[in-house]
């Protein structure tokens, strides 16, 4: 068999014609018909020629034949020589004895040089110019006895070669028939596969199918159930009590009526058509009998003494779905509810309001009329149908605020109890009864605020509700605010007020939002009226009318100082700017009135000591208080320091006026000055025996004035304290200047020392 050889590289011819080998030369085939191992290589690997004479190259490089080969010329031993001899061994090889090396192409020959210029031999040859025919024998020599060993080879391997040709066909026979066993499988699997696709089609073909059924099965149950009218609903409809069932199967009765409304498809369905008649007349006879249950309970709620609100929460909540059922299947009927509901409470609510106002009217204790006012004089009468004033003996506690405070502290409390509270006598001012009345109001808008979203689903059905109530309530307060003169009162009431908003905003109730806000509406202008009258009265007050010869404070004051406490008390937690601006007015007025009152003293000290007096009976009654009584409290302060500075002066004048006139003309002078004449000691002598001889009797007699002209015992003893040290201050001025007169040490005997009037004025201070 031939191999395809390609055309040879100009290398590969240029060694050939060297070599004397033939490139079209097909491969030997030994004497047993076989190919020699060389030509079958060739013949596997379908080399061409150019590749074939590269690897003829390298295996003759690396073959024994130039093991010895050392770059100088490559001549052989002599039994290298002997085994070589290709004139014994291979004669019929014969190379050209001339080669005409014109016909050989050099095209590429510089490359395939450049490439094999590292081998040893032809490095040698290009690089000694030896004479290639001698090579080329060398090398052909060399070939043969390659050759030539290659076929002793073979020979000896022949019986093994023969061998493995046979395993070799066995195990072709074994692999034809496992091929053909195999093919068989291959077969049947192919088979299987295909039955298995089949019945994978077919299972998906059925499980659509399935799901289909089962669409049309949930729909065609769906339908029949919803338009299938069982027998104990007809029953439980038409002739049942309305009870839990019944509610159970009008709850049934609405969803078919939805469905048969919602699915366009039932209305074609001739199924539908038969038992539709039954379901609307099972409708109307639903309606008539939940108007009928309704009407009947609302009645319920007109009874007298009927618990509005345990009805609600035990009945009309527990039967919800009745008047739901009205609203999704019966407007009119719905409405009609409504409106009788509407009615009911209306009227119910009023009424009850009316009656509870009433009873409250006749708890009332009233506090302040018309005439009393801060600035009108005290007549200490009553009229003869003037109303009882038990717990008020004093007259002056009217513009107390006093425990009145305690309504503020109740303010979460129950409402009162009239009929309870009439049984044990007891009476209310009107903020405990305005705090019950809306407190009352309060629970019962909460709770049907609560029961209408609840019930109906909207708020707006309370606003109707509460109209009549809120009307009775307007109607009370118009007739009993324009009587109320009770400024205190007023704005417990505006506190309170406050306080209800804050109670409904934490129970996230907004219904009496605009009810709160126009309650507030209505106190503020009335007790600006009332505190406005308060003022006028002591802007107005006839000074002589109200005068007393007595230097005690004035009831007049009393009851501005209450008064003030008492706003002042109500505004600590609130901040009132308003009403802070309000007392300001009222405090410049007060003391413009004061100043009048004390100016109708005839001697310039009562009129001093009347001032202290007011003064420090108005810090008392706010120190009272126990609040910081802020602008107020610090310009009455200021005019108790300036009023007790000028009374200390009055009383040491009273009792040591020579002294005090000599030390604060003459004790600031120096003894040796030239412009002024010097003290002498004829000038001093006279004091200080008149303060030696007299000084603790003085003191004695200062003590008791101060005692019988202060009410305050303790505002009293402290001026006595401030008295006695500014004496002590002019006494020791007074020895000072004694000290630098010229020969008065004679009267150092009769000085009293600074030690022993210490001792008394730490004496009158014990008492204090």
């Amino acid at each position: 068999m031939a191999a395809s050889i390609a055309s040879p590289s100009p290398l590969s011819k240029f060694v050939a014609q060297h070599l004397g080998v033939h490139m079209d030369e097909t491969p030997q085939i030994g004497g047993d018909g076989e190919l020699d191992a060389t030509g079958a290589e060739d013949a596997k690997k379908q080399l061409s020629a150019e590749e074939y004479a590269q690897v003829a190259l390298e295996q003759l490089f690396l073959s024994p034949l130039f093991a010895s080969a050392n770059g100088s010329t490559g001549s052989l031993t002599e039994a290298e020589q002997q085994a070589a001899d290709l004139n014994v061994t291979a004669g019929d090889l014969t190379f050209a004895e001339d080669i005409d090396s014109d016909g050989v192409a050099l095209e590429g020959l510089q490359e395939e040089l450049e490439q094999f210029q590292s081998q040893q031999v032809v490095a040698s040859i290009l690089g000694k110019g030896s004479e290639l025919r001698e090579y080329a024998r060398d090398v052909e020599e060399k070939l043969r006895q390659v050759e030539l060993e290659s076929i002793q080879d073979y020979i000896k391997e022949s019986d093994n070669l023969v061998s493995l040709h046979g395993q070799i066909r066995d195990c072709d026979s074994i692999l034809t028939q496992m091929e053909t066993l195999l093919g068989g499988f291959q077969a049947d699997l192919g088979l299987i596969s295909s039955e298995i696709k089949s019945l994978q089609e077919q299972s998906m073909s059925m499980g659509l199918k399935l799901k289909n059924r089962k669409v049309a099965e949930l729909k065609l149950s769906r339908f029949i159930e919803e338009i299938i009218i069982p027998p104990n609903m007809v029953d439980t409809i038409l002739d049942g009590e309305v009870n839990e069932e019944y509610v159970r199967n009008l709850q049934l009765l609405s969803r078919k009526l939805n469905f048969i409304a919602d699915e366009q498809i039932a209305k074609s369905s001739l199924a539908l058509k038969d038992v539709e008649p039954e379901i609307e007349r099972l409708r109307l006879k639903a309606l008539s009998k939940g108007r009928e249950f309704m009407m009947q309970k609302l009645n319920a709620l007109k009874k007298p003494k009927t618990n509005i609100q345990i009805l609600q929460q035990n009945v009309l909540l527990k039967y919800k779905y009745v008047a739901t059922f009205l609203f999704e299947h019966g407007k009119e009927v719905y409405h009609e509810v409504r409106i009788a509901y509407v009615d009911t409470m209306n009227k119910v609510l009023s009424a009850y309001f009316r009656t509870y106002i009433q009873a409250l009217e006749k708890l009332q204790l009233d506090i302040a009329t018309t005439n009393d006012l801060i600035g009108i004089e005290d007549t200490r009468a009553s009229g003869l149908f003037s109303r009882a004033r038990e717990p008020f003996k004093n007259r002056s506690a009217v513009f107390a605020v006093g425990i009145r405070t305690s309504v503020l502290k109740e303010i979460d409390q129950p409402a009162l109890i009239p009929h309870i509270a009439e049984a044990s006598g007891t009476k209310y001012p009107y903020e405990a009864l305005f705090r019950s009345l809306q407190k009352l109001l309060m629970d019962t808008a909460t709770s049907e605020y609560l029961f209408c979203l609840n019930f109906f689903g909207e708020d707006a059905i309370f606003y109707e509700i509460f109209a009549g109530p809120f009307g009775v309530i307007d109607e009370h307060f118009a007739a009993v605010l324009p009587d109320n003169f009770d400024a205190i009162g007023l704005m417990l009431m505006i506190r309170i007020t406050h306080q209800h908003q804050l109670i409904m905003s934490r129970r996230r109730v907004p219904c009496l939002d605009s009810y709160l806000d126009k309650v507030n509406i209505m106190l503020w202008p009335r007790f600006k009226m009332v505190f406005d009258m308060h003022l006028s009265s002591v802007r107005t007050a006839n000074v002589r009318t109200l005068w007393e010869d007595d230097v005690h404070p004035h009831y007049v004051m009393r009851r501005y100082a209450e008064f003030a406490a008492s706003l002042l008390q109500l505004n600590v937690d609130y901040g009132d700017g308003q009403l802070e601006a309000n007392l300001d007015r009222l405090r410049v007025a007060a003391d413009d009135l004061l100043v009048k009152l004390a100016r109708l003293f005839h001697q310039q000290k009562q009129q001093t000591i009347f001032l202290i007096n007011n003064y420090d009976m108005v810090l008392a009654v706010v120190k009272e208080v126990g609040i910081d009584g802020g602008k107020t409290q610090q310009q009455f302060e200021e005019l108790l320091k300036s009023s007790t500075t000028v009374f200390v002066e009055e009383l040491l004048l009273e009792h040591f006026q020579k002294l005090i006139r000599f030390v604060k003309t003459r004790a600031g002078e120096e003894a040796s000055s030239n412009t002024a004449q010097p003290v002498t000691v004829e000038e001093v002598v006279p004091l200080v025996k008149d303060f030696a001889g007299r000084w603790k009797g003085a003191i004695e007699l200062m003590h008791k004035d101060v005692i019988t002209s202060f009410s305050n015992f303790l505002c009293g003893m402290e001026i006595l304290r401030a008295a006695l040290t500014q004496l002590l201050l002019y006494y020791t001025r007074l020895c000072d200047c004694i000290k630098r007169v010229e020969g008065a040490a004679a009267l150092n005997k009769d000085l009293v020392s600074i030690s022993s009037i210490m001792y008394e004025i730490k004496k009158y201070s014990r008492t204090f």
